[in-house]
């Protein structure tokens, strides 16, 4: 009887749900008439049927006591990430944590960590935040969090940790290389703001621009990159390298303001599902940034989604080069959808589609100019010398050169070479950007 009562509440639980469900969509739908009698009454009996015996199989035998609330988000996660490999439940701490994402804001130290041997270990402190400026470095392995030992602690429960209300105050202790003991370091949180584009000069007259990944204020971001460049430059640009390699998208409205600063008319992007809220096309506005000058942009298998949708607008409109190897291929779009108890659903609910139509989902951008991967570096004299006349036995002498070699100018040469060893060093270089500075060059030349 007990087993009856539980899966009555259960189905009720569900159908309430369901109903719920139906009638948050035609508010979403404005357009779309109540949904009729007849067609609320097509739930699935047989299949929930099977779901509530397996749910009452596990409250009843799992070897350990597992709440309603568990199995059930478990369920609706399961549900979702059935679906596709974007789809999935966000309970209220990831659906927080993805909108600080999408801001590129929050409260925190601002260091980028990952996990080495179990501890967590700072890949870089970001610039001009408290982790920076109380003395964090990269490299430095965070062993304890306050009085927590952060071995056993996962790497997202330790980033939970260290984010927090700005104001607030944690010690790290830190082991570090070359140090006798370990070190501890009192941080105040902070607003952490991340910058998602970056810019330098790469020679004059020619810009870069990267962007690490698609939040609400790129768009903006990139507007005044481009600015202080011009500035930097002390006039208008020849050409721009955009760099999108290895980011993994973002917020679409992001993409579509980034495409629209290089474009003065026509298509961006388009999007098509299965409801018409899902159907969406955005037109670029008047003006382009840098005046027409050429673009390059920089992709690889990391560039998905957002990335993606600028690179096939350009691409589409002629506007950039597009050169490096074929992109991921992400030719969905995901719309958040919150809950009534503080969490989301990230839900897959159109494909997009470039200016010229075409989807790229599993598909990916094919670059203009493809690239290996490859390293570009100077080959240091000390491994490789070339043969020349003066080394082959028995050649003849130079009857200008009969003196002996002078001693200080080979102390000299021997400097020098150290010199230039060095320099081969810091000439280590970036393949592609290195073509692609070279394209621009080339493109400048043939315009005059």
């Amino acid at each position: 009887m007990q087993k009856h009562r539980n899966i009555l509440i259960l189905l009720i639980g569900i159908i309430s749900g369901a109903t719920l469900s139906l009638c948050s969509s035609v508010l979403a739908e404005k357009d779309t008439p109540p949904a009729k009698a007849e067609e609320l009454q097509t739930l699935p009996f047989d299949e929930l049927r099977n779901f509530t015996e397996i749910f009452g199989r596990i409250k009843q035998d799992y070897v350990e006591p597992v709440s309603d609330k568990k199995l059930l988000e478990d369920a609706i996660r399961g549900m979702l990430s059935g679906l596709d490999p974007h789809s999935a439940y966000l309970g209220s701490e990831e659906y927080k944590e993805l909108q600080e994402g999408t801001t590129g804001q929050f409260g925190g130290l601002g260091i980028e960590v990952g996990m080495e041997n179990g501890f967590v270990k700072v890949v870089s402190p970001i610039d001009d935040t408290p982790a920076q400026r109380a003395g964090i470095k990269a490299g430095d392995l965070i062993v304890r969090l306050d009085d927590k030992p952060v071995k056993g602690m996962s790497l997202a429960d330790a980033v939970k940790t260290m984010r927090g209300e700005p104001g607030s105050e944690i010690v790290l202790t830190v082991v570090r290389e070359g140090a006798e003991a370990p070190l501890k370091f009192a941080i105040t949180r902070d607003i952490i703001k991340v910058k998602s584009v970056k810019h330098r000069l790469l020679e004059k007259n020619y810009g870069y621009l990267r962007i690490s990944s698609f939040q609400s204020g790129t768009g903006q971001g990139l507007i005044d990159a481009v600015n202080d460049l011009k500035k930097e430059n002390e006039g208008p640009l020849k050409g721009v390298v955009l760099d999108l390699r290895n980011n993994p998208g973002g917020v679409l409205n992001a993409a579509v303001d980034v495409s629209d600063a290089f474009l003065e008319s026509g298509l961006i992007v388009f999007t098509e599902g299965r409801i018409k809220n899902s159907e969406m096309r955005f037109n670029a506005s008047p003006d382009d940034v840098i005046a027409g000058a050429p673009i390059v942009v920089l992709i690889n298998g990391g560039s998905a989604s957002a990335s993606e949708i600028v690179a096939g607008a350009l691409q589409d409109h002629k506007r950039a080069i597009i050169m490096g190897e074929k992109s991921f291929g992400k030719g969905s779009v995901q719309t958040i959808l919150p809950t009534s108890n503080g969490a989301a659903i990230k839900l897959t609910t159109a494909r997009y589609f470039t200016p010229s139509g075409r989807s790229i989902q599993a598909e990916g951008i094919e670059p203009d100019v493809k690239l290996a991967r490859v390293k570009l570096e100077s080959i240091e004299k000390t491994k490789f010398e070339s043969i020349k006349e003066a080394d082959l036995t028995h050649h003849l002498a130079n009857p200008e050169k009969t003196k002996a070699p002078d001693e200080s100018k080979a102390i000299d040469k021997d400097n020098d070479d150290s010199a230039e060893n060095d320099d081969a060093e810091k000439n280590t270089r970036d393949y592609p950007l290195n073509e692609a500075l070279n394209l621009l060059k080339g493109i400048g030349i043939l315009k005059h």
